[in-house]
């Protein structure tokens, strides 16, 4: 699949800065839940709104799209890559941020393997957040995209966590909504009131938010 033209035609209409503003709001309070690591992965980065944001002191990104030059900030190391073949670290990330990923690999199993992988390049304490389309709220739309395959709720990456060699730390079945073309506000003022108040989130919500920390063992 010819992902730089797939997403370059989902994303023709939705402003680029509008994605930011949103990931300015929301990478600090992320970065919070991974208890402040000063090394931070995100290995499904697309053009890089979260990982330019959060405010880590070292800051890596994989993506398998090579956009064009200057989406990486200076202070972003980027991996043009699969990110089963990137080379990294083993032990070295405090915080891995998977966001809308999950649901774009091929099977159960490719699930599994990819948190595996995040698993070994996380130290010991460290912690990932997971963020993606939740199958029970967003039925109808869910296979809307042509790179949804599997399906998946917070319930199954929770499973897949804690097989994976993670304690599950913090759940929430609805985080954001669905898309960026929906209703959540762009401005960073907004997007801050509407973390700060969950019961919005039950409302718009339609995105899973898990976090979990790696166990010292294995």
């Amino acid at each position: 699949m010819n992902y730089e033209r797939l997403y370059s035609y989902r994303f023709k209409a939705v402003d680029q800065g509008r994605r930011d503003d949103v990931w300015v709001a929301v990478a600090p309070m992320l970065h919070e839940l991974l208890g402040r690591p000063e090394r931070v992965l995100d290995p499904a980065a697309g053009r890089c709104e979260f990982i330019n944001a959060v405010p880590a002191g070292e800051r890596w990104a994989v993506d398998a799209v090579d956009y064009e030059e200057g989406v990486a900030r200076e202070g972003t190391r980027l991996i043009v890559s699969e990110i089963m073949a990137a080379d990294l670290p083993s032990e070295y990330f405090g915080g891995v941020f998977v966001s809308n990923f999950l649901e774009h690999l091929l099977s159960q199993e490719a699930v599994a393997a990819f948190l595996e992988k995040m698993r070994d390049c996380t130290v010991p304490g460290g912690r990932i957040a997971i963020m993606g389309p939740n199958f029970r709220y967003c039925v109808r739309e869910y296979f809307d995209f042509a790179d949804h395959t599997v399906v998946l709720t917070e319930r199954a990456v929770e499973e897949h966590l804690y097989a994976a060699g993670f304690e599950i730390r913090e759940v929430h079945p609805r985080f954001l909504p669905y898309t960026f073309t929906g209703r959540l506000p762009s401005h960073p003022a907004l997007v801050r009131a509407y973390l700060r108040f969950p019961l919005a989130w039950r409302i718009l919500g339609k995105q899973f938010l898990v976090v979990a920390e790696r166990t010292s063992a294995g």
